[in-house]
């Protein structure tokens, strides 16, 4: 009998945020982004861009957020399983930004996505 792969949980791809971390990228980036879910696995989650580290925590932030990114969980988890194109996403509304746009623009260079 063949195992079906079950798509990772919300919990465990943000888990892996740091891990997808690229410092060399990173430079002198200082920023917090929020992380805003709806949906199946609703959620507010945030990373802690500093010091060439990337630190993941549940919740909102205690500062002000660089950046929010607001989407659905299951949209979100296509966009990091490569399922959906994050620009297609964004373009459609299902991906949201508000904040700092240059860092947005940053922020991609600063995580390996599928």
């Amino acid at each position: 009998m063949e195992e079906s792969l079950m798509p990772p949980t919300l919990a465990e791809i943000m888990a892996k945020v740091p891990e997808a971390f690229v410092p060399e990228k990173a430079g002198d980036v200082n920023a917090i982004v929020h992380f805003k879910f709806t949906g199946a696995e609703a959620g507010e989650w945030n990373a802690t861009i500093r010091d060439g580290t990337c630190r993941i925590a549940q919740g909102i932030p205690r500062s002000r957020p660089t950046i929010t990114v607001a989407a659905d969980s299951d949209d979100y988890r296509r966009i990091v399983t490569g399922d959906l194109d994050p620009s297609r996403a964004f373009m459609d509304g299902k991906l949201r930004l508000t904040g700092d746009a240059n860092m947005a623009m940053r922020l991609v260079s600063m995580f390996r996505m599928p």
